[in-house]
């Protein structure tokens, strides 16, 4: 389980359920990365490794792209025209805000890089309206709620 972040395209007038059912309608294509994703990525790359410092960078042919930070849990992923981040649900308290912190900052980078909308599905709304304190309070809830329920 993680806390997602989805990037999509959305046009004057469309609602955002309408935005997440076209991106659910086209997901697990094996298209490969468009072109300007590419030449995104390429920019992303050095400027999440200032942010977040030590990253795994993952390239399969033209299909995916994939950026992991194993102290953090933080995965940039592209598969196709599809750009997403997760971070597991292993953080509370401070160092939930650090991650998210972190997570918001990358973010904010991809939408830069490439033009799309960071939409944040947990609470249905992009994440340039969700406040830190709400993510962290996500993040911190369901993180307690599992290590109850499972341990850890």
């Amino acid at each position: 389980m993680s806390y997602d972040i989805y990037f999509l395209s959305r046009v004057e007038g469309q609602s955002w359920d309408e935005v997440l059912e076209a991106a659910e309608d086209t997901a697990g294509d094996d298209d490969p990365i468009p072109a300007e994703l590419l030449e995104a990525w390429q920019r992303i790359v050095p400027q999440a490794r200032g942010l977040l410092g030590d990253v795994d960078v993952t390239e399969y042919e033209q299909e995916s792209r994939d950026l992991s930070h194993s102290d953090t849990g933080i995965d940039l992923s592209v598969f196709g025209d599809e750009v997403s981040i997760t971070v597991p649900y292993w953080h509370t308290g401070d160092r939930a805000a650090t991650v998210l912190g972190k997570l918001f900052a990358l973010s904010a980078l991809v939408e830069k890089e490439t033009g799309l909308t960071a939409y944040d599905p947990q609470v249905e709304m992009p994440l340039a309206e969700t406040s830190p304190q709400q993510a962290m309070s996500i993040m911190s809830g369901v993180t307690t709620d599992l290590r109850y329920r499972y341990g850890g």
